[in-house]
């Protein structure tokens, strides 16, 4: 069984999860144009590596961070919104 760690209620099966996207730098609206927002919503590198990744406890509601190395499919941290290391922002 595959397993997740959530940050407020440990470690819980996959299943209780929802997965959120990649976190990443918000555009500013009024500033973007068309084209910059297009790319925003449909376009991803998709290469393997360490990305730092949205997820979502279901049963409690829960949001957090998760950094994953997704060519391995290993998990190496998760973090709470506010808790995120200042290195990795």
């Amino acid at each position: 069984m595959k397993l997740l760690r959530c940050p407020v209620n440990g470690v819980r099966p996959i299943s209780e999860f929802a997965y959120g996207g990649e976190v990443r730098a918000m555009l500013d609206p009024d500033r973007a144009s068309d084209a910059e927002w297009a790319s925003y919503v449909f376009d991803r590198s998709g290469a393997p590596g360490v990305k730092r990744e949205w997820w979502y406890h279901l049963p409690s509601g829960t949001w957090f961070i998760a950094e994953r190395d997704v060519a391995r499919d290993t998990v190496l941290g998760t973090w709470l919104p506010h808790e995120v290391p200042e290195a990795m922002r």
